[in-house]
């Protein structure tokens, strides 16, 4: 059952983006005092009388410019515009009728869809009275203020009367995999998307940055949901100087900690960067499975059969942390190996949410750790003096999968970090975590002494 659509629209900067945000319950849409913030479109949820209804945010209109970003604003806004039941306008109050308004107003008369004009920023009753001079565009009218929240319900009233809802279906919904393309700027996330899509979802251009907002799309694959975050270029805090910019950070990070995988891109014509690594530790903290796609492969010229394991080599020198994410060569460009991603992502899903049976973890222990084959193990601590001892393993968590190691003896400095990745390493080959970080918790029990344990046993007093 698909939810009726409605589109978002204006020219840039009268609040369309803080209207989204309003109606549905969320900061999805930047939100700033900066023009044309909002470049691609945003998708959210709006539920009125019990009913839900989805919404689409676009960027600015500017019909008659020719520069490359206004362009394709202006071509999102025309796909939002085919697809959706009924359009909100949203214009200045305080401005009044602009000439870009008049001219946006004779491309609307055209498309033969129920039109509501939102006249933002109407917090006083004079800008609400000269409000009234949009009614002469000929489309119903609800003056309004979309930050302080005021005559919202009239502008949901008059757009939830035209709209037309399917009778509500049970349906089995299949889990969804939520999936972040990350990186640094102009790399080719967007292109990537596109070409996973088949369509001009987000747009693409040579400019760095283009991308400022975190955008969610739906995709089925094989009866698998995916649910696509194309995140803004993350660049060093030192170089993210606009305040848009800086929000794209913010926002790619919080993409992160809602995803279950991430596609982390690389410019194969530039290498593996210092700026690569960190924005893997970002999504290796976010508890985030980690498939590398190298972009840009049919750019490389292969002047002997082995440049791909050089280069595999030295990234993973950048990455030693990464070294369990799988790499896959790719050209979003032109589609080459793009079709192996989803398999890879819909696998590293699977593993995350691996629940290993106790029976399966107890024999490990034995096998590994309890007492290892070849007495192959690193040391529990530096120089093995210590009396510290794993006595079991449990798994805590999974999504990532989390495993605590309980010990017991004098140290209480805990395990060295070098017997903690041995675990780690044995677990990945004993249970096959492909593409997934996996989580370790100690927990230390203190051996207590016999005056301890006499107190422990003495009645309390009421």
């Amino acid at each position: 059952m698909k939810a009726p659509l409605v589109a978002i629209i204006g020219r840039p900067n009268v609040g369309k983006s803080t209207l989204f945000n309003r109606l549905t319950g969320s900061r999805k849409s930047i939100v700033g005092d900066e023009s044309g913030i909002t470049r691609d479109r945003i998708f959210g949820d709006v539920e009125w009388k019990s009913r839900t209804f989805e919404l689409v945010d676009t960027g600015g209109i500017v019909p008659d410019d020719e520069a490359v970003i206004p362009a394709n604003i202006f071509k999102q806004a025309g796909y939002a515009i085919d697809e959706a039941q009924a359009i909100i306008w949203v214009v200045d109050a305080r401005a009044g009728v602009t000439p870009l308004d008049e001219e946006i107003s004779v491309f609307l008369r055209n498309i033969g869809k129920p039109i509501f004009i939102a006249a933002n920023k109407a917090e006083t009753r004079k800008v609400e009275e000269e409000a009234a001079e949009f009614y002469r565009f000929g489309f119903e009218l609800a003056p309004l203020s979309a930050e302080h929240g005021t005559s919202i319900g009239d502008l949901l009233d008059q757009v939830f009367d035209v709209l037309e809802f399917e009778d509500e279906v049970e349906e089995e919904k299949s889990e969804e995999i939520k999936l972040a393309i990350i990186g640094r700027p102009n790399v080719g996330k967007s292109s990537l998307l596109n070409s996973i899509l088949g369509e001009e979802r987000v747009i693409v251009s040579p400019i760095p940055g283009t991308t400022r907002d975190a955008i969610d799309t739906e995709l089925e694959v094989d009866g698998q949901k995916y649910i696509l975050i194309d995140t803004a270029g993350i660049r060093r805090k030192g170089k993210t100087v606009e305040m848009a910019e800086k929000m794209s950070v913010i926002m790619a990070r919080k993409a992160l900690e809602r995803a279950d995988v991430a596609i982390l891109i690389i410019d194969a014509t530039e290498g593996a960067t210092h700026l690569d690594a960190n924005i893997a530790g970002y999504a290796v903290d976010s508890g985030c499975s980690v498939i590398i796609a190298v972009n840009k492969w049919d750019a490389v010229e292969e002047k002997e059969t082995n440049t791909i394991y050089e280069f595999e080599r030295e990234m993973r020198q950048h990455m030693k942390f990464l070294d369990w994410a799988p790499m896959v060569a790719i050209s979003a460009l032109t589609g080459q190996r793009v079709t192996k991603i989803l398999p890879l992502v819909a696998k590293a899903n699977a593993a995350r949410n691996l629940r290993v049976p106790t029976a399966q973890l107890n024999k490990f222990f034995e096998d590994s750790i309890s007492q290892p084959r070849g007495g192959t193990a690193p040391s529990p601590v530096a120089g093995g003096v210590s009396r510290l001892k794993v006595q079991y393993i449990t798994q805590g968590g999974i999504r990532p999968p989390l495993f605590v190691l309980f010990t017991s003896g004098g140290n209480k400095a805990g395990l060295h970090f070098s017997y903690l990745r041995y675990i780690e390493n044995r677990l990945r080959d004993a249970f096959e975590f492909f593409a997934t970080p996996i989580r370790l918790k100690e927990k230390h029990k203190i051996r207590k002494t016999l005056t301890q344990r006499r107190q422990d046993a003495r009645p309390q007093r009421p």
